[in-house]
């Protein structure tokens, strides 16, 4: 059976596109994602033809996951994304009778991430459409357009993702950037980080955050 599993992000729709005999489409939804990527799925649903399905963990957002273990990311990665991502989707493969064939929207520039996957993870075959076509997240933003979708929002606010709004792994540029554009998004962590005693950037907590620090991430363009 194969599965592409769909992030609400432009670059896992694409690999989603140019995937052959995809089986499933499959989310593993998180609460804290804008609003904005549910419409984006129901549009991705009319040109894929196919109907994604939506998981979700019994801890729904980053909140609720940082307040029961504690603990908000590492050099090994986010607890959140553990919980709310990957213990969702093995959980759903214990269920399956069928040998997994699995579709990930990876671009060209991300062939680490793919051969990190594929050896910790090599009784799953695994597909990298965008890999194996050479595209990067620029090419699957102008191909997406070209199909005639509306990206998320996030995008067109100038962030380089649609991950969470507040993404625990961002920097302090991406953070002052929440200040900016949620500022309720922005306490509420800042208020999280002291309560746990942690913080999710570099040696500095976000209510001592300057507002000048950081270098903003660089948009993707789609023209």
């Amino acid at each position: 059976m194969k599965v592409a599993w769909y992030s609400c992000g432009v670059s896992s729709f694409i690999a989603a596109h140019l995937a052959k005999d995809v089986d499933r489409l499959i989310y593993c939804r998180v609460e804290n994602q804008h609003p904005d990527s549910l419409r984006f799925l129901r549009d991705c649903e009319s040109v894929l033809g196919k109907e994604i399905e939506i998981l979700q963990s019994e801890h729904r957002s980053v909140e609720n996951v940082v307040e029961k273990y504690r603990f908000l990311n590492s050099p090994y990665g986010a607890k959140c994304t553990n919980v709310l991502k990957k213990q969702v989707r093995k959980e759903w493969e214990k269920r399956q009778k069928k040998p997994l064939v699995y579709v990930w929207g990876y671009d060209c520039n991300e062939k680490n991430r793919a051969d990190r996957l594929r050896e910790s993870e090599p009784d799953i075959v695994h597909e990298f459409p965008l890999i194996d076509a050479g595209m990067t997240k620029e090419d699957c933003h102008k191909l997406s357009r070209k199909l005639g979708l509306k990206r998320p929002a996030m995008y067109d606010m100038g962030y380089p993702n649609n991950n969470c709004i507040g993404c625990v792994k961002g920097g302090m540029g991406y953070w002052n950037m929440i200040r900016k554009d949620f500022p309720e998004v922005f306490s509420r962590m800042a208020k999280l980080e002291r309560e746990i005693g942690h913080s999710c950037i570099k040696n500095c907590f976000l209510d001592e955050l300057s507002p000048n620090r950081g270098r903003k991430p660089k948009p993707i363009l789609e023209q």
